[in-house]
């Protein structure tokens, strides 16, 4: 099993290219992963594979995420400089009509209201892009899983966050379990509770970051208790069965690849002989 976990900002709209606009990216790529002949499969499937829940196949699979939670995951949005943007999940369903072929991915959100308010003047227009009005629409269609991306994110427009010892902008201080329960299991915990219908297990890093107290303490000892299965961060490589299951990695659009010939290699790497390794950015 060696498994490309292809991740997707929804917010990326710098422009209408491929190179700038991860909705663009997004269309194109699932069109390459068509004519490759790979499966799309549930990121929850990957995991259980990984950690040995099940024994499904996952030879020429390919799976699919997109951080933060916003409402370009989910609605057709008029962006105030570029135009109107095809949600991903708008993206998704558009790739089934017209292949027939099956098409899902995994939301990590940032999980508290009151972070996502100020976020949405600070991170974008002010318009309430960033409310969690579809989430539970989302599970029920089955089209995306909604999962933990952290509580707020640590990010650094927060103005609590910046009052906090731990620097905010990274994931890498969040080294107590009394930080982690407030940034992790807080916002799993929220998850379960307002989304019953598919209880949340799966966290991934923001910024991609993590430490060795989270991987090697946090998760085994606290956070596995509570139903979480596996983190990810976002190294340059595939999910096998020999991974850490507290550090998955991540391929991220306009970081690990930049174009559709950049993706292709990854994919192409991704079913051929065990060792070969893809060069990130060629």
């Amino acid at each position: 099993m060696r498994v490309p976990v292809l991740t997707y900002h929804a917010m990326n709209v710098g422009g209408s290219d491929y190179a700038n606009n991860d909705h663009v990216a997004l269309a194109e790529d699932l069109r390459t992963i068509h004519q490759l002949g790979l499966r799309i499969v549930r990121l929850a499937d990957v995991v259980d594979a990984c950690i040995g829940d099940t024994t499904d196949n996952l030879e020429r699979c390919v799976a699919l995420s997109f951080d933060d939670g916003s409402w370009f995951d989910w609605y057709d949005i008029e962006h105030p400089t570029h135009g109107l943007q095809r949600g991903f999940a708008g993206i998704l369903r558009d790739f089934r009509a017209q292949t027939g072929a099956d098409a899902f991915a995994t939301s990590f959100v940032i999980v508290s209201p009151q972070a996502r308010a100020i976020l949405d003047t600070t991170c974008m227009v002010g318009r309430g892009w960033w409310t969690d009005a579809w989430w539970s629409n989302a599970l029920d269609e089955g089209l995306l899983a909604i999962e933990n991306h952290s509580w707020d994110h640590n990010h650094p427009t927060l103005p609590q966050n910046a009052a906090l010892a731990q620097s905010p902008g990274t994931f890498a201080t969040v080294a107590s379990v009394a930080d982690a329960d407030h940034q992790i299991l807080r916002a799993h915990q929220w998850l379960r509770q307002q989304l019953p219908q598919q209880p949340s297990s799966l966290f991934a890093y923001p910024y991609g970051q993590s430490n060795a107290f989270l991987r090697e303490t946090y998760f085994p000892q606290h956070a596995a208790a509570a139903g979480i299965k596996a983190a990810f961060g976002t190294s340059a490589d595939y999910v096998t069965a020999h991974c850490d299951r507290w550090n998955l990695p991540r391929l991220v659009a306009g970081h690990h690849w930049k174009s559709p010939a950049q993706l292709r290699r990854i994919l192409d790497d991704a079913v051929a002989v065990p060792g070969i390794a893809f060069r990130c950015g060629d």
